[in-house]
């Protein structure tokens, strides 16, 4: 099945955060050799910020290990719905937060999510499954 990473992962590897850097990377390394990685735009665009230039974040992130998908004009309808429960249980954002987009592209899918932060995960998308400590 495969695995949408999340891009708290990623940049966990790619700046080699103090906390978190052995656990992602391990379970990068781990999935990768058992299913398919994917990512989609918003992982990508957040990834992006600590990059000069396209081609070093292609590099970052080689074709051959992360494939590119598109994110379903039905997730973007679940994402929406999930952020309107999230505001109407007080919260606090003004605008769709990229979790919301990267849940709902892994459950309209029927991926499997790797991430290290699964509570809201959990809260909106009760059926996803994850990777996560």
């Amino acid at each position: 099945m495969p695995i949408l990473v999340d891009s708290n992962i990623l940049l966990d590897v790619l700046t080699e955060d103090p906390v978190w850097f052995s656990w992602s990377a391990s379970r990068l390394s781990e999935w990768a050799e058992r299913d398919l990685l994917v990512i989609n735009p918003i992982i990508y665009a957040e990834v992006s910020i600590g990059f000069e230039k396209i081609e070093e974040l292609e590099e970052a992130l080689p074709r051959h290990l992360f494939v590119r998908d598109s994110l379903p004009w039905e997730a973007a309808f679940l994402a929406g719905k999930c952020f309107l429960a999230y505001k109407k249980r007080e919260g606090k954002r003004t605008s769709p937060l990229p979790d919301f987009y990267i849940g709902a592209h892994a459950a309209v899918c029927g991926y499997t999510l790797l991430t290290r932060d699964p509570k809201r995960y959990r809260t909106y998308f009760p059926k996803l499954q994850l990777i996560a400590p």
